[in-house]
């Protein structure tokens, strides 16, 4: 039996985290939500009655949420504390999703609030979280802090296949990985993983309804990324990048050299 937090449960990679984890009776599942009453609801209609699972409400965006929602883990595992934190929740922003970084130059007040968005959702909401949630972690028998990265944000990646879309939200990624290697130098020595690891590109429904712009850019990301890996089919599913991901964390290990590491769901630098 193992316990989990997860964040960011209600839709996309996050719910299926949710889902597989608690297929097993055995888990528990904390999961951290903005909206609790509607993901409850989702989780009613879709997975039925699963009492492994516990929907608290998280916001990476308000730390009193996030402060009180490790007050309310910590009294539903109690001393068995936890086992891994999947920090997945985060922000993707849609101003620059499918255009290059040129394309931000007269845009300026779009920039500076969205910037400031990702930077606060997606580096300093995650790093509130390790913080506030390491005492159980530190309790439990596996301790593993898994963060949900991104390839956007591998430089050699970036540079040999030209993606010059997305990077806003590449950069704050970026900076995530750091805070993750931060908390490794820092919890290494209690035997704490610290790691980051990308889901690869997955279709979570973001790639509806784009204009035709924006269908351009993904267009010339999808000949890129084919050029880079032959074997490149188009984005997976979930599902598919769930158990990937759950193969490549059972894996790793501080003795295996991954604390602080920056993977692809593959468990290498092999972003799809």
């Amino acid at each position: 039996m193992s316990v989990y937090v997860v964040t960011g449960v209600s839709r996309g990679i996050g719910f299926e985290f949710l889902r597989q984890l608690s297929e097993d009776p055995k888990n528990l599942v904390v999961g951290l939500v903005r909206d609790k009453a509607a993901t409850e609801q989702k989780i009613a209609a879709e997975l039925g009655d699963r009492p492994n699972v516990h929907i608290l409400h998280g916001d990476l965006t308000d730390y009193a949420t996030l402060k009180q929602a490790a007050t309310d883990t910590a009294e539903i595992v109690g001393e068995r504390g936890v086992d891994y934190i999947v920090a997945n929740g985060g922000l993707v922003s849609s101003l620059d999703a499918y255009g290059p970084i040129g394309a931000l130059t007269d845009k300026v007040t779009e920039v500076e609030a969205v910037s400031s968005q990702l930077w606060r959702t997606n580096v300093i909401g995650n790093m509130h979280l390790f913080n506030l949630f390491i005492h159980l972690v530190l309790k439990g028998q596996t301790k593993k802090i898994i963060t949900i990265s991104s390839g956007m944000a591998d430089l050699d990646f970036i540079n040999n296949c030209e993606v010059d879309i997305a990077g806003l939200y590449a950069a704050s990624k970026a900076a995530l990985n750091v805070i993750v290697a931060k908390f490794n130098a820092q919890y290494k020595k209690d035997g704490v993983l610290f790691l980051s690891i990308s889901p690869g590109l997955v279709d979570v429904g973001r790639f509806e309804n784009t204009t035709p712009e924006e269908a351009q850019g993904l267009a010339s990301l999808m000949g890129n990324l084919v050029a880079y890996a032959p074997h490149f089919k188009g984005p997976i599913t979930p599902e598919e990048s769930v158990r990937h991901i759950r193969s490549t964390w059972e894996k790793a290990s501080i003795e295996g050299g991954f604390g602080g590491a920056f993977i692809s769901h593959l468990g290498n630098k092999q972003w799809v």
